[in-house]
């Protein structure tokens, strides 16, 4: 086993490193106005993201017409660590860097990719993403919003839930039905759906964490109307697009994370001393064991994630990926219950933020989304199941 990167990778790196001192925001920027929702793409931020895509530093695996420098799969990586640990967003559009544009990039015409994909990589636009449905979650196959063609154009009609940013987007990458009359998986299509488009309610839904700032919206379509162009790829092959949209944003959620967890760790170490040294010794001792446990969890996420990397990298299976976002959640919700329960009344003093930090009720609370964005758990496990382990279905 060598838990190292090969020299070159290094010195990606820290070519990375250089040019991210002299050109990250400042943190006065960035507190000065802040990004509240995952769409909202203020003027630092704009600037930002087309400093990024100029420099090839946005998405350097890509080539740098695209706002890349066609770099390799270790390179991508150790750039990914390297701006997680920044405290610096490298979009403030997630859904729309990682799924959106790689989507129509794979699948799009080039006027949809002239103009949509490019703005979005110049920090001209956003997007939200529409999947989740009352009664479509985890299911995406069982959604109902309905797109029927009428002669140049498509109308929609139906609800979405939980749309991350829809609040602030520019364009929604739709998932819709498309034919009614055939197996529910192959009856699906994808349009691109500017949201000032008439007939477009967009009602954001109150949250325990940011209820100030609200990122998770209802979007409602009544009888509206897009243009047939604004088809993403074939009619009724959403499904298949759907994993192809999703595998973009699983394939680097192991790195977030193995990220978002270290850091978690790190500010437990920084809270720990004092905390357990005011506690009495019996509960001293259970909770410094409590901090031990999350600290070899914190290292194993890595090592599983580091594992799976590498056999993706050679080219084979990796079962490790699947298993990933399983454990990964779950351990970094434990790490927030045990920092809550050893800071105790003190973690409700915290003033709400989005930068949250562990040993706060809002951490606490905000954390358990994790279990469900990105696939839920109970989902995963049935994943494993079936395509890790072999079983039967229930």
């Amino acid at each position: 086993m060598k838990l190292r990167f090969e020299s070159s990778v290094e010195e990606f790196r820290q070519e990375f490193l250089a040019w991210l001192a002299d050109n990250r925001p400042t943190a006065e920027e960035m507190a000065a106005d802040p990004a509240v929702s995952s769409a909202h793409c203020p003027e630092w931020a704009k600037r930002w993201t087309k400093r990024l895509f100029d420099a090839g530093w946005l998405v350097p695996g890509w080539p740098p017409e695209r706002g890349g420098r066609n770099a390799g799969a270790h390179e991508t990586l150790v750039y990914l660590e390297e701006m997680s640990r920044s405290g610096v967003p490298r979009t403030t559009n997630p859904q729309g860097l990682g799924i959106v544009v790689p989507s129509l990039l794979d699948y799009g015409t080039p006027d949809q990719i002239e103009r949509y994909a490019m703005p979005l990589l110049h920090g001209e636009i956003t997007a939200c993403l529409g999947m989740s449905e009352p009664d479509a979650g985890s299911d995406l196959a069982n959604l109902k919003t309905r797109a029927v063609r009428d002669g140049d154009t498509f109308v929609l009609n139906g609800q979405k839930v939980w749309t991350s940013g829809a609040n602030y987007a520019d364009f929604c990458f739709l998932f819709c039905r498309t034919d009614p009359d055939v197996p529910k998986h192959k009856g699906i299509s994808i349009i691109l759906l500017p949201m000032d488009t008439p007939g477009v309610t967009v009602r954001p839904l109150n949250e325990i964490v940011h209820p100030q700032h609200p990122d998770l919206n209802e979007v409602f379509l009544t009888d509206v109307v897009v243009p047939a162009a604004n088809l993403v790829g074939k009619l009724n092959d959403g499904w298949a697009m759907a994993n192809g949209s999703l595998a973009h944003e699983r394939g680097m959620v192991w790195l977030m994370s193995v990220i978002d967890m270290e850091m978690g760790m790190q500010q437990m170490l920084e809270l720990a001393p004092s905390i357990l040294e005011a506690l009495p010794e019996q509960e001293r001792a259970v909770a410094a064991d409590d901090v031990v446990r999350c600290y070899i969890e914190s290292h194993a996420v890595r090592c599983l994630g580091y594992r799976g990397f590498a056999r993706l990298v050679k080219g084979g299976s990796a079962p490790e990926q699947a298993l990933m976002k399983l454990f990964a959640s779950a351990s970094r919700q434990r790490l927030a219950r045990v920092a809550a329960e050893m800071r105790g009344p003190d973690a409700l003093e915290s003033k709400p933020q989005r930068s949250r930090r562990v040993g706060t009720l809002e951490d606490y609370f905000g954390i358990f989304g994790s279990t469900i964005s990105a696939g839920s758990s109970e989902i995963q496990r049935n994943i494993i199941a079936e395509k890790v382990l072999g079983l039967p279905r229930g």
